[in-house]
């Protein structure tokens, strides 16, 4: 039996060119590093990193139901978005109150436009189009060009860092006064050379940056245009790496739709301030939170990874996700520990045949290059 062919990015051709070393990620062929995934990291935490994304699938909601549908979908509630290409970070959920996807909402009057994981996408899709069938006037058009139904294909590339602003203006300077004026978790549309580009003041790595959606037939085009402008490409092993350091999620690791969100320390994600009956509140409001999200600092030697045990005073827990930090030089980890946990106790982790001590801390460790531990 022949095994299934892996999907391909519309960069796919460069990352080759490149000399990237390539991954199979949820059934996409990505790069995983360039050379050196340290160094990758390290770009980003000082200068400006460049990601593929394109394998994360974009969809907007059209139709006068759309504002509706999504607060029936989404556990956050886009009423909060009050201007146009304001962004809002949210989770989907099913009846039993557990997280299907974590997403991004961004207002796009006369509609919105959202950003799901790119493993997820397919099953997201089906599951949001049975939602949708109980609404009149109300349109879901996938941008991504494997995705069914998809229209007017779309590349995306992050570019993250310090010096993201001044490599992205250099590189589309039609971009120039929209970053200017642009906030954190905001975006905005220009015309250029490129075409149609929006321009969204949000990433996953901890710095200041921007994700940048493109047609897809020029995304090549910009990547290329970034990197003359001084951005350095970046794999998945320096995303994981950076996100891991700014404390954010990676859903299928961290969360999944057997984990509720209080968990995985998404409550703040939950609105309950109005009595909109979003897909699984009810199940929400009677659950009982078992765990406390928090991070993890190693004392000992060693190297804390995904589903190892931890002891506690208040029972076991478990790391959810773990690394070797480059920013800081010590082992990190995110981890569910039994709620009542204290901030600044020590736990054991078992690691091997070794119980090794970790610190308990606040679940971001590094931000904008800064040591938050």
């Amino acid at each position: 039996m022949s095994a299934v062919a892996l999907k391909q990015t519309i960069l796919h051709r460069a990352h080759v060119s490149a000399g990237a070393k390539l991954v199979d990620f949820g059934g996409w062929e990505m790069p995983v590093n360039y050379g050196s995934q340290i160094e990758e990291h390290l770009n980003t935490r000082n200068a400006c990193g460049l990601f593929d994304v394109s394998h994360m699938a974009v969809v907007d909601i059209a139709g006068k139901d759309a504002q509706a549908f999504l607060q029936k979908v989404v556990a956050n509630d886009v009423v909060k978005l009050k201007t146009n290409g304001q962004a809002l970070y949210g989770c989907l959920l099913n009846e039993a109150g557990c997280v299907i996807d974590d997403l991004i909402v961004y207002r796009a009057d006369p509609g919105y436009r959202i950003v799901i994981n790119a493993g997820t996408a397919e099953n997201d899709l089906n599951w949001l189009n049975s939602q949708a069938a109980t609404f009149n006037d109300l349109t879901l058009i996938p941008r991504r060009a494997d995705l069914k139904n998809s229209q007017n294909a779309l590349g995306m590339i992050a570019t993250q860092g310090p010096t993201a602003h001044i490599v992205l203006a250099k590189a589309i300077p039609e971009s120039q006064s929209l970053i200017d004026s642009l906030k954190p978790f905001h975006s905005g549309s220009i015309q250029s050379k490129f075409g149609e580009i929006m321009i969204a003041r949000t990433g996953y790595t901890g710095e200041d940056g921007f994700e940048v959606v493109i047609p897809e037939n020029q995304t090549e085009n910009v990547w290329n245009a970034l990197i003359a402008a001084g951005g350095k490409p970046a794999g998945l092993g320096a995303r994981d790496t950076l996100r891991l350091e700014a404390g954010m999620n990676l859903y299928g690791q961290d969360m999944n739709d057997q984990t509720s969100p209080l968990d995985a320390g998404l409550g703040w994600t939950i609105d309950l301030s109005t009595d909109r009956n979003f897909i699984g509140r009810s199940a929400l409001e009677k659950y009982q939170q078992k765990y406390s999200f928090l991070g993890l600092v190693l004392l000992d030697k060693g190297v804390l990874r995904g589903h190892q045990v931890v002891e506690t005073n208040l029972g076991r827990g478990e790391i959810t996700s773990g690394t070797f930090s480059p920013s800081l030089q010590q082992s990190i980890a995110l981890a569910q520990l039994p709620k009542g946990v204290e901030l600044g106790s020590v736990v054991t982790v078992q690691i091997r045949d070794k119980a090794l001590q970790a610190k308990v801390v606040k679940p971001c460790f590094v931000r904008k290059g800064q040591s938050l531990i």
